[in-house]
């Protein structure tokens, strides 16, 4: 019992300490990191029209994802990002039963538009979904359905390159179901700024979720999100695990695995593991792990930025997680990463 009490108030303590940060024009504050759900949802494969590849991250165990989720509600974790595709449906299922009666506490984003076909249990990479309430409405009842909640706090546009006026029918649905109480907000899902810039004209958009890390930066888009107000929410803030610094020239992965393709002994794939190392003194001042030397270099670019690491055990949630009480870089920190890089400078 006296250990338990002890992890239950080491838990408090570093809920008590957590950095939070605001959902854009919504007011919510969340924790000022998230955690992607992609990886667990297992493996699965994408359907390119020619040949079937990977899609995702390599085999889970859903015992351990379910102690992932609860160590970061412990440890003052309270954003969730999964989408109806990860693990075809897995993920929004290992979530919602590990949120429990938790659920109201937290913040759930989830994503939409993206087909598969759960027959085969792969993903239809080049079949857009039709801009319709019926399409919009089956794709949230099934969100609804596997994560056992009866509403969605931020419903994100799952087609990065979805037409824009397509997207503007989609943008109109969603306002719909934001005056039903079916979902509190949404965004776009989409590396295109421009893209970005038509669903902000929403009343309830409040985020677009891109790609964002040391390696990839994404100034346009940034600049973006300041003129509407909307989050940053980052995806690959580790760059798919390379800035975790713990991959080498001779790494390799599972079949079942989307990195599977990688070669980091190539002329390229060498020339990225020294950036990574080059980072490795900045990354790491402070007593940060590499990993958290990642996250804290995107808190410190950009006051709406919301990375959202993925993860597959307590570990990795644990060392996500400790960004919250270290904080940010500092914009001396940022500045040295650029000149590490040969970027220039942010204005």
């Amino acid at each position: 019992m006296g250990r338990v009490r002890e992890e239950e108030e080491r838990g408090n303590m570093a809920a008590e300490m957590t950095l939070t940060r605001r959902l854009g024009r919504s007011g919510i504050e969340v924790s000022a990191i998230g955690l992607g759900c992609w990886a667990i949802g297992g493996p699965n494969d994408v359907d390119t029209g020619e040949q079937l590849l990977p899609m995702g991250w390599g085999g889970v165990d859903d015992g351990e994802s379910t102690r992932a989720i609860h160590r970061a509600l412990d440890l003052g974790v309270t954003f969730f990002d999964t989408a109806s595709n990860y693990g075809i449906g897995r993920s929004e299922r290992v979530l919602g039963a590990a949120l429990g009666a938790r659920r109201p506490s937290v913040v759930i984003a989830t994503k939409f538009a993206t087909m598969v076909d759960e027959e085969r249990r792969v993903v239809l990479g080049r079949v857009a979904m039709p801009p319709t309430e019926t399409a919009v409405r089956r794709f949230l009842e099934g969100s609804l359905r596997r994560l056992s909640t009866d509403y969605i706090d931020l419903y994100q546009l799952h087609a990065g390159g979805y037409d824009i006026d397509d997207a503007l029918v989609v943008r109109d649905i969603l306002e719909t179901l934001v005056s039903e109480g079916k979902i509190r907000w949404y965004g776009w899902s989409t590396d295109d700024p421009a893209r970005a810039r038509v669903f902000a004209e929403g009343t309830h958009c409040t985020s677009v979720q891109h790609q964002l890390n040391a390696i990839f930066d994404a100034p346009e888009m940034l600049q973006v999100c300041d003129q509407f107000d909307l989050a940053s929410i980052n995806k690959d803030p580790l760059r798919s695990g390379q800035l975790t610094g713990k991959f080498g020239a001779d790494s390799r992965f599972p079949e079942d695995d989307g990195r599977s393709g990688w070669d980091l002994a190539s002329d390229a794939g060498s020339q990225r593991l020294a950036q990574i190392e080059a980072l490795r003194p900045i990354f790491c001042r402070g007593g940060r792990s590499m990993a958290q030397g990642a996250l804290a270099w995107i808190l410190g670019r950009s006051p709406r930025s919301i990375p959202i690491p993925g993860f597959k055990t307590v570990s990795q949630v644990e060392d996500n997680a400790g960004i919250l009480r270290l904080g940010p870089m500092s914009d001396d920190e940022v500045a040295e990463v650029e000149l590490a890089l040969g970027r220039a400078a942010h204005a």
